[in-house]
């Protein structure tokens, strides 16, 4: 099973690889080898996944149509300051998709998307699920490490009985730890098998007083979830192989700006070696 291009030029699989596009105005870290201002192919891209997010999800029930912008978007506040791994296609088109978003100090219960979940209003698991997040964000903070929201998670139906998925997850883990390391939460549906690739990498479920916090109904996506925890410094085992592979594979990847500060524009590379799709 291949589950890391073994070049650049092969990417995600023989047919496709791995994009990063940076947070609107961010400061790229150190170490990326190919940063490459593109207001242009920035929002190109985001708005190509932001579509193919909007299609999936409509398709799958999850959102309506009332919820897509008139160009068939979804949108949500969390793109713009996050990064997003991008699984794109030899004709430049998005064919996977996860969000990344490291939440800024002091981090709050309240300001991550899993606040507004059906599990955070239940009566009896709303308290536990705070006290759960809370306390991953104390040992978070006591460990030197940013805490982390991953969302987004979207693959084209013909993708999804792929090894894709498993490859989208590793990257994303792996961009944890490009990032200095983190420990996290997502929201993972149950359909399409999205929590249990999760699991099977290293995601676990939030634990309160010894209890596991159980999947839920959530009748805005009409789907059984699951919130689990990650720590990017534990995953399975089996996969750290696997995820230190995908580190230095990230660090020759293309990451797209959208604009660059002045302290950061001296070390971005004007690099062409992206060949997008021109805007729709």
């Amino acid at each position: 099973m291949k589950l890391v291009p073994s070049s650049f030029a092969s990417g995600l699989s023989c047919q496709r690889r791995v994009v990063l596009l940076a947070p609107s105005l961010s400061v790229v870290p150190h170490g990326f080898a190919d940063a490459l201002v593109s207001p242009a192919d920035h929002e190109n891209l985001l708005a190509q996944m932001q579509r193919l997010r909007g299609q999936i999800y409509l398709d799958d029930g999850a959102i309506g149509e009332h919820q897509l912008t008139a160009d068939g978007r979804h949108q949500q506040a969390a793109d713009n300051e996050s990064w997003h791994l991008l699984a794109v296609g030899p004709d430049g088109v998005v064919q996977g998709c996860a969000r990344y978003r490291t939440l800024r100090e002091p981090v709050s219960f309240a300001s991550l998307g899993v606040s507004h979940s059906a599990m955070a209003i239940d009566d009896r698991w709303g308290v536990r699920l705070r006290e759960a997040i809370e306390t991953d964000i104390a040992e978070a903070q006591a460990r030197g490490l940013s805490y982390v929201e991953v969302g987004g998670w979207a693959l084209t139906p013909e993708l999804r009985c792929s090894t894709e998925a498993l490859r989208i997850a590793l990257a994303t883990w792996a961009l944890a730890r490009v990032m200095g390391g983190c420990i996290g939460v997502t929201t993972a549906t149950r359909r399409h098998c999205s929590a249990s690739i999760l699991r099977k990498i290293g995601g676990r479920s939030l634990v309160v007083d010894g209890q596991e916090l159980p999947h839920y109904f959530d009748p805005s996506y009409e789907c059984d979830m699951e919130i689990l925890r990650f720590d990017s410094d534990r995953p399975n085992q089996r996969f750290e192989g696997w995820v230190e592979q995908w580190v230095r594979h990230l660090l020759s990847a293309p990451v797209l700006c959208r604009s660059a500060r002045p302290s950061t524009a001296n070390r971005l590379t004007m690099s062409t070696s992206v060949a997008l799709q021109p805007t729709a």
